[in-house]
């Protein structure tokens, strides 16, 4: 399974380049330019490992470092321009796992990102697991068929159903305001006046909890949103 690897830096040439000497290496990469875009993207995707640059404009990298250390733990590569040690404990204080100094070689890059992935799956069950298959208790979601499993019944959902129930299931724990189910699954922006993620997750539940008025699978946290 190859892994996903996050893109963090405000200059798109460097972004360009380190993409491009990972996907050489069969990982697979996106990127974003700033750490708001960043943080938006780890709501909706799981990432493996993440490169972070440390001066970005508006949030800095080592303040979203501590906002991604509160909720996950894959491994933070941090890159800066500057060499000085006091930069580099500071990065590691605040939750990275490994520093690099720019201009950085390309096959030291990629030693290192293979290093902490190696470290990160070896000491981390579940990231060992096949990323295809994500376990819920009596609820199996295989996002390669797209098939619903609960207990040994087969659930058939629609394509939006189960791509809010996959979203919803591959950030267990976290909870997803509507807003932003809604343009994670529809891809589109937002009206307040909309109840579609509403409508869709009554649907879900009519179908995967035993008991849709009390759901043990699809939680509502009132006033912020929905989580498993």
């Amino acid at each position: 399974m190859e892994s996903k690897i996050l893109i963090v830096d405000d200059d798109k040439e460097i972004r360009n380049l380190i993409s491009v000497f990972l996907e050489n290496e069969g990982f697979q990469t996106k990127q974003a330019e700033d750490a708001f875009e960043a943080l938006e993207l780890l709501d909706t995707i799981n990432y493996d490992l993440i490169i972070l640059d440390i001066m970005m404009p508006k949030m800095d990298g080592m303040e979203v470092c501590m906002k991604i250390r509160q909720e996950r733990s894959m491994p933070i590569l941090m890159l800066s321009a500057k060499s000085e040690d006091m930069d580099k404990i500071q990065g590691l204080a605040v939750g990275a796992d490994d520093y690099l100094t720019k201009p950085f070689n390309a096959l030291e890059l990629i030693a290192r990102v293979k290093s902490q992935l190696r470290r990160y799956k070896k000491y981390n069950p579940d990231a060992n697991q096949d990323k295809h298959i994500i376990v819920i208790g009596d609820l199996t979601i295989n996002t390669d068929t797209r098939q619903i499993m609960v207990g040994d019944k087969e659930v058939r959902l629609t394509p939006k159903e189960f791509d809010i129930l996959e979203l919803l299931a591959r950030n267990k724990g976290i909870v997803l305001s509507v807003s932003k189910i809604y343009e994670a699954v529809w891809k589109e922006g937002f009206f307040k006046s909309d109840n579609n993620v509403m409508v869709h997750i009554t649907k879900i539940r009519d179908k995967i909890e035993e008991d849709s008025k009390h759901p043990i699978y699809i939680k509502t946290v009132w006033g912020v949103g929905y989580k498993i």
